[in-house]
């Protein structure tokens, strides 16, 4: 049990503050990358965070030199990716959904973590990388089966002990030579992960699920999210529009920090299961 007085004293107050604007409402959550960095998942603009260039959505489609690169990169990350735990802060979002104080999770997350720790209702506001599709006939696949298709088709491959692992489970290779990229075992169509790239627009109906969530709920808690996404700004508008608590978690500032109820300036594993520890039951 994480406890407000385990915290420093500063975002311990924070803590008690958020507490009390949150008791006796159904909170909806809002996660970004942040909540999944005690799991062994860099966030991209936390402190420290390398500087990174994701491949844009343009780029993959257009070129099949970028798409090998992916693939490649995708590959070698995907199974440090995919080992993963959800951390203490997922298990308390779990834990405030079962006991009713939760409506559910919102996440700009792509690592499915919020699933595996037992959330129900989880909007993936840009995918995950559980699935793969094909862009000419939609077949689906679980990205567990290609990845094991892809190392058949590229006996070489092998997978270094140490990668730098990006928030979307990518790596940088260092070679791309020789790589077959995995094609639709259907119709032979060019495959993409079922996730939102860089210049991609998230799917509209995906955007209004999230809006239902919190406007289905009494107040809003962001975590782990710098709220540079415009996606994280808009809900957070919906909810200011309705005189919603705003409880915000993150190291370091936001954009939207002077807009929030309360801003807890901590790491969000143990916010999150202070706030858990501490929200009443609501009657």
């Amino acid at each position: 049990m994480t406890t407000v007085s385990a915290l420093d004293a500063a975002a311990g107050e924070a803590v008690a503050q958020a507490i009390a604007a949150l008791a006796g409402r159904r909170v909806a959550v809002l996660t970004g990358a942040g909540v999944s960095t005690d799991s062994g998942i860099p966030d991209y603009r936390g402190k420290g965070a390398p500087v990174r260039t994701p491949m844009t959505v343009d780029q993959f489609l257009a070129s099949e030199t970028a798409r090998r690169r992916y693939w490649v990169g995708s590959h070698l990350g995907w199974r440090a990716f995919a080992a993963a735990t959800p951390n203490p802060g997922h298990l308390a979002l779990a834990d405030l959904e079962s006991r009713g104080l939760a409506t559910g999770v919102i996440t700009q997350n792509v690592d499915g973590l919020h699933v595996r720790a037992g959330s129900r209702r989880v909007v993936e506001l840009h995918g995950t990388m559980r699935r793969v599709f094909c862009t000419h006939c939609g077949q689906v696949f679980d990205r567990r089966d290609l990845s094991v298709r892809v190392e058949t088709d590229n006996p070489w491959i092998s997978i270094p002990e140490n990668v730098a692992l990006g928030p979307d489970g990518d790596v940088l290779p260092e070679s791309t030579e020789g790589f077959l990229v995995p094609a639709c075992s259907v119709c032979g169509g060019m495959l993409k992960p079922d996730v939102v790239f860089f210049g991609e627009f998230i799917p509209a109906e995906k955007f209004r699920e999230a809006e239902q969530l919190v406007h289905a709920s009494e107040a809003l808690v962001i975590a782990g999210s710098s709220l540079v996404v415009n996606s994280g700004i808009r809900l957070l508008e919906r909810a200011r529009r309705r005189r919603l608590p705003v409880v915000i978690v993150n190291r370091g500032t936001t954009r939207a920090d002077a807009r929030a109820t309360v801003k807890v300036d901590a790491g969000t594993s143990e916010v999150l299961r202070a706030l858990a520890d501490g929200l009443p039951a609501i009657d």
